[in-house]
């Protein structure tokens, strides 16, 4: 048995026993170096997701090898792996195939499944973005949010489709965004055939911002009480795209960012706002990810 942070969806988390089980022949077996405070887990802890069980804790593992199972290769005991999947918030935890990229260190820049989340709202349209550049020879997009998402959506767009104009509507990380060759909007600038819409609003809905045969990345969840009536996007006959870390895609979006990362053509560095203690801060950790400031970034959980 080991220790686990775990929600059942009544506003904390707090630790318990988990138990990993035996290890399959094509698993490995992993002990918690970090791990990426995701929104979502917030919105578990806040019992959005109604009561989950203790194995559906933490997502986004940066995790040092302990085992191997007897099918496995290409990975040995010690090395580092970014993982993806739950149950990362476990003090060891396993780890299936196609869940893990082997990465050169424990460096929080290596946390690679929130890197992917926005290399794949690119990738899995990959085939819809083709085609918008061969309906019309140069499509204007604009991403929706200023967040790490829409930083990562960025660069992306800028790696595998550089001859695509890219908007970013949004307030926060104005600094970055401008040093980047993008200031913000604060709305739309004219109509769009690519949006990728990373806000819990209902702007992509109610507006005139989509061109006929526009594609939409659907990349957020909309909270209840959003008008989100599909009327205009069916008479302009638009593509709507939800990118998921359940895609087929989202392996390869991993093994992309850690391949663009090391080549430096993608950029995160300064994207983790802070390092919380596994010891005595990792409440801390899940108050300020569920108090946002303006320009909170990320934060992830360190085991010592």
């Amino acid at each position: 048995m080991v220790k686990i942070l775990y929600t059942s969806g009544n506003g904390v988390f707090q630790e318990a026993k988990y138990s990993p089980g035996e290890l399959d022949a094509q698993d490995i077996h992993v002990r918690a170096v970090m791990t990426g405070v995701c929104r979502s887990d917030i919105a578990m802890m806040n019992g959005d997701f109604g009561p989950l069980p203790i194995y559906m804790q933490g997502h986004e593992g940066l995790a040092q090898v302990i085992a191997v199972g007897s099918g496995v290769s290409g990975v040995q005991p010690g090395e580092y792996v970014a993982t993806r999947g739950e149950p990362a918030y476990a003090d060891e935890y396993h780890v299936k195939p196609g869940q893990w990229v082997v990465v050169p260190e424990a460096d929080p820049k290596w946390i690679l499944e929130p890197v992917a989340c926005g290399v794949n709202c690119v990738l899995q349209a990959r085939h819809a973005i083709t085609l918008q550049t061969m309906i019309t020879p140069l499509p204007r997009a604009v991403i929706i949010g200023s967040g790490f998402l829409a930083k990562i959506v960025l660069q992306t767009f800028r790696i595998l489709h550089p001859e695509i104009s890219v908007d970013v509507i949004g307030s926060s990380n104005q600094e970055w965004f401008g040093d980047n060759g993008a200031p913000l909007l604060t709305d739309f600038d004219g109509t769009y055939d690519i949006v990728v819409d990373l806000k819990e609003d209902d702007r992509v809905f109610n507006t005139d911002c989509i061109n006929e045969n526009a594609l939409v990345i659907m990349a957020t969840e909309k909270p209840a009480g959003i008008d989100t009536t599909l009327a205009n996007m069916l008479w302009k006959a638009v593509t709507m795209i939800f990118p998921s870390p359940r895609a087929p895609s989202f392996y390869e979006a991993m093994c992309l960012s850690k391949t663009w990362i090391e080549s430096g053509s993608l950029t995160v560095d300064n994207f983790w706002d802070r390092a919380y203690s596994r010891d005595n801060e990792w409440q801390d950790a899940f108050n300020d990810a569920n108090n946002r400031s303006g320009n909170y970034g990320r934060g992830y959980i360190r085991w010592d």
